[in-house]
């Protein structure tokens, strides 16, 4: 069986959680970490690897509508080191733009009050963002023939 994925949407007060299913075709968004110290933000993560069996963590990466890199980008990154550092697990950024716009539009299609869609995007946003990434993995490894 394969290992899951899971997605963070890292914001300054918050973090979005969003794991795969065992197959890695479907995301769910699954929980909020508020932000607390860097250490117990961590040992949070920690366990929703353990929780769910996580293989790979994959980070939204928060870059200008250009590409370019701002000072999100810089602490988004900075983050990912430690992460990397504190984890046995591989963690790889992903371009998030327009994940929380989309998350943001899909809530508000659904009638969600402002109240309540402030606790919900950051966790919308990461299963944006690991469907975005699931769906780019399976055309990538759809689209390889072998006839090179």
């Amino acid at each position: 069986m394969q290992q899951r994925i899971m997605a963070l949407d890292v914001g300054d007060k918050r973090i979005g959680v969003a794991v795969s299913d065992e197959t890695n075709i479907i995301s769910t968004a699954v929980d909020v970490i508020e932000r607390r110290t860097l250490k117990q933000d961590i040992e949070r993560i920690k366990d929703f690897t353990k929780e769910y069996k996580i293989g790979k963590i994959i980070v939204g990466l928060p870059l200008t509508m250009k590409g370019t890199k701002s000072i999100q980008t810089e602490k988004v990154n900075k983050f990912i080191d430690i992460l990397g550092e504190m984890i046995n697990i591989p963690v790889l950024s992903f371009d998030e733009r327009l994940s929380t716009a989309q998350g943001e539009r899909l809530l508000i299609k659904a009638d969600i009050s402002r109240r309540k869609r402030k606790k919900l995007i950051d966790k919308i946003a990461a299963q944006i963002i690991l469907q975005t990434y699931l769906d780019w993995m399976g055309q990538t490894l759809g689209s390889d023939t072998g006839n090179d």
